[in-house]
Order: structure tokens, then C-alpha cells, then sequence
């Protein structure tokens, strides 16, 4: 019964959380200078953007990101809650497995945080530091599970 509170909860957050940051990324159809570098889906689908209707709605969250952060990362955080308490639930049974999840999402983080390294807002700044902050937990998480597996199997298959 606590999971499904805790993935309620996960949930609802996640959806307020993404609904604020699209609405705070909103303010890109206003800052025509800044479709360039913020608009980035929308410069893969059109070339360059010269329109607000061209503007995607992901873009949005781009914006968002870089420039007012808080909501977006409410989003990233809810999001790596809610797939760790899935694969803890649907896993609870299967340490390697669960292992290996965390080995594969550590990893991701890890490379979600080199590509936004060095960015020039502090937004992105701060979302690094978040993946790099994540990745290194998961990572954690899954040595003491390959430990816990070891010890009580003595053989790792």
C-alpha cells in the first residue's frame, strides 16, 4: 500500500511540476532573440525558426530549464522517483536485476550530465549537478546491490 501512495504522490507532483515549467517556458514566444538557441526542436523541424507557430511545445521545457529551472527539475526528480519505485516494486524479488537497473539509469545520468556540462545559464548548471548527483546514487545503489546479491548467492551469474 505504500507505493501506490508514494506513485500517487510521485505522479501528481510530476504532472504539476510539468505543467509549470511548460507554462514558464511559455515566455520563449515572447523572446524572439533567444529562438535560437532555446528553441532547438523546433529549429531541427523548420531550419530556423522566423514564427511563433513554429515554436514546439518541447522547446518550452528547454526554456524553461535554462532560465527558471525549479519546476523543471521538480519534474526530473519526480520522474527518476517514480521509475525507481517501479522497478523496486516490479524487481523486489530479482537483486541482480534490480542491479543492473540501476547500473543502466546511473549511466544515463552520467551521460545527461556530460551534455549539459558547461552551460552558460545557471539552469542547465544546476540540471548537471542534478544528473551527476543522481547517476552517482544510482551507481551506489547498485554496487550495494551486486554486494547483497554476492553475499547471499557466493556466485555471480
Amino acid at each position: 500500500m505504500s507505493y501506490v501512495i508514494q506513485f500517487v504522490l510521485a505522479v501528481i507532483v510530476f504532472l504539476f511540476s510539468t505543467f509549470s515549467a511548460w507554462y514558464e517556458g511559455s515566455e520563449l514566444r515572447d523572446t524572439w532573440w533567444e529562438w535560437k538557441y532555446s528553441a532547438m526542436f523546433s529549429n531541427w523541424k523548420h531550419g530556423t525558426v522566423t514564427n511563433v507557430s513554429e515554436i514546439s511545445g518541447f522547446d518550452h521545457f528547454i526554456y524553461a530549464a535554462k532560465f527558471k529551472p525549479l519546476f523543471p527539475i521538480l519534474m526530473i526528480i519526480s520522474l527518476l522517483y517514480i521509475l525507481v519505485l517501479l522497478a523496486t516494486w516490479l524487481l523486489r524479488n530479482h537483486t541482480n536485476k534490480l542491479s543492473v537497473f540501476f547500473s543502466l539509469l546511473g549511466l544515463t545520468l552520467f551521460l545527461a550530465s556530460s551534455l549539459t556540462f558547461r552551460s552558460p545559464t545557471m539552469g542547465l548548471e544546476w540540471f548537471t549537478w542534478l544528473f551527476l548527483l543522481a547517476g552517482m546514487s544510482s551507481s551506489i545503489a547498485a554496487v550495494m546491490l551486486r554486494i547483497k546479491f554476492t553475499t547471499n548467492n557466493q556466485e555471480v551469474y
